[in-house]
């Protein structure tokens, strides 16, 4: 009875999960997602059978499986393996997290169990997801409110981190009404249902309040976000070079004028291939590309207009580096996913992404796998690694009014990552995208939302240019603005302020995440040496 009890639990966790995962769940929903989990891992725990922490184990990957598969299920649009493993490993990662604290919450106290070891653990386990080789944060329980930044104007002190802390806290506060609601213990009651009504209702009205009474600076940037439309399947990158450039000029031109000062194209705009540092050398045509003799005339017409848009470059090395590969001819370079910035001086300034879809950019502990790269390569396969840079590069405009930080697709999900631009003055943010490859599904809608995260975690305008869509702009609120249709060919314009306010959280980062960290170590280190001593007595009086 307790097993079916158990699954129709677990089940009905992973269900509330994905029903309040965007960008149409309601997020709410997530304050009680993990009491089912609760009451499976309170059952086993009082079970007298063995192999306790497996169980609990178990039925939380089950748990956090059906999660996954309502909220992420449109990886495989672009991946089966990607999907598997996205799914099948985010979510083992997940439910090792809820084992360990099942078993710490146990060795500590069996009778008063410390639910905030959840907390300290889950908070860590995010924190360490934005910054290792499988970083998967597309899940982190913050991101669940990006469709409501009237909601969260908050993370401008915490960042989505503080969403994951709100999220937990109550899910512990309702867990622990069910028993004082069972045994009428009225006082009580009442006094744990305030300090959960008021967890869930201060914050909400300091972001409402904060909301409606946040004024940006007068500081207008004219710009132009284009989505030229290009099929990432087929048609972007089986065109020649010129076609998708063309679409570009001419979707943008009657938007264009002597005060534009930036015009943003997406990601892989440029497919030529173009060789480093001066980017006129094309090894797709094996001589002088045409995309920036192109885009040169364009912007010969508009003194002010600076050209952000995406491009594949190389590099020959002089020594290798861990991503660097080799021609037939034994020349070592690297390959970089770009974003380049034009404008009528022929500055030419630019940044390589450095945060990576694992697999599909990155070869995950690449040193381990190597073999497995070298082939793939052999085969004629892409599977490697892309050249980064280590340092958020910001680029400046001709008339050196405005500085502006380039996130190039993926990296839009990382908050302290992208706090890195504005420390290093900029003032505005630029998304360019591709979005394309998960079809018309829940994918870019969900990429397209955390682009409000960012907003207000920097309180920094974004533009965001996407190839199939969708385009925007992004207040300092959070709002989008000027949104276009997905799948569709469209440019829009709108003036937008610039912002040098440093926010909490982008002087502090993800301190949640660090002290978490600390805390759970600690916590790690106290529960293996009382479980070692446990052990030892009980060696002991066996011998005895």
């Amino acid at each position: 009875m307790n097993r079916f009890k158990n699954l129709v639990l677990t089940l009905t966790s992973g269900v509330l999960f994905g029903l309040g995962w965007p960008p149409n769940g309601i997020p709410f929903v997530l304050f009680i997602a993990f009491i089912p989990l609760f009451v499976v891992e309170e059952t086993i725990a009082k079970d007298i059978q063995g192999a306790k922490v497996w169980r609990v184990f178990l039925y939380a990957y089950l748990a956090f499986i059906v999660w996954h598969a309502i909220s992420v299920w449109w990886i495989w649009n672009a991946s089966d393996f990607g999907a598997l493993m996205a799914i099948a490993l985010n979510a083992f990662l997940m439910a090792s997290v809820f084992g360990l604290y099942s078993w710490t919450k146990n060795i500590f106290d069996k009778k008063n169990p410390m639910y905030f070891i959840l907390i300290v653990y889950w908070i860590a386990f995010e924190y360490f997801h934005f910054d290792w080789q499988l970083s998967f944060p597309w899940l982190n329980l913050g991101n669940a409110f990006a469709k409501y930044p009237s909601l969260i104007q908050w993370y401008e002190y915490t960042g989505i981190l503080g969403g994951s802390l709100w999220i937990l806290l109550i899910n512990i506060g309702f867990f622990k009404l069910i028993p004082l609601f069972a045994l009428r213990k009225n006082k009580q009651l009442l006094l744990l249902s305030a300090v959960i009504g008021t967890l869930i209702i201060a914050p909400l009205l300091f972001s409402y309040l904060r909301y409606i009474s946040y004024s940006e600076k007068n500081n207008p940037v004219s710009i132009v976000v284009v989505q030229p439309n290009m099929d990432p399947y087929s048609e972007q990158y089986d065109a020649p070079p010129q076609e998708v450039l063309n679409r570009i000029i001419r979707l943008s031109k009657p938007l264009i004028d002597a005060n534009t000062d930036f015009l943003i194209a997406p990601e892989s705009a440029i497919q030529e291939h173009l060789q480093e540092p001066d980017f006129n050398f094309s090894a797709s045509l094996e001589s002088n590309g045409v995309s920036i003799p192109i885009l040169k005339d364009y912007l010969a017409n508009y003194p002010n207009l600076n050209l952000i848009i995406g491009a594949s470059t190389y590099k020959f090395l002089k020594e290798p580096t861990n991503t660097a590969r080799t021609t037939k001819s034994g020349l070592i370079y690297d390959e970089y996913n770009t974003a380049l910035l034009l404008n009528r001086l022929d500055i030419r300034e630019h940044y390589h992404k450095s945060k990576f879809v694992p697999g599909a950019e990155m070869m995950p502990f690449q040193k381990l796998l190597a073999p497995l790269q070298e082939i793939a390569f052999d085969l004629g396969g892409t599977v490697g690694s892309l050249g980064y840079d280590t340092e958020r590069k910001v680029f400046h405009s001709a008339d050196k009014k405005f500085v502006v930080g380039p996130m190039v697709c993926y990296e839009s999900v990382y908050g302290e990552f992208v706090s890195g631009f504005v420390q290093n003055g900029a003032e505005i943010l630029f998304i360019i995208t591709n979005d394309g490859w998960w079809g018309n599904t829940s994918g870019y809608k969900q990429h397209l939302m955390f682009a409000s995260l960012r907003a207000i975690e920097t309180r920094r305008s974004i533009a965001r240019s996407a190839n199939t869509g969708i385009s925007c702009f992004v207040n300092q609120r959070g709002d989008l603005i000027e949104k276009t249709d997905y799948w569709k060919q469209d440019a829009r314009k709108a003036i937008i302020n610039a912002n040098n306010t440093i926010t909490f959280y982008v002087r502090y980062g993800d301190y949640l995440g660090r002290i978490s960290s600390f805390v759970a170590v600690l916590f790690l280190l106290i529960s293996l040496s009382m479980q070692g001593r446990r052990i030892g007595k009980s060696i002991n009086n066996h011998h005895l």
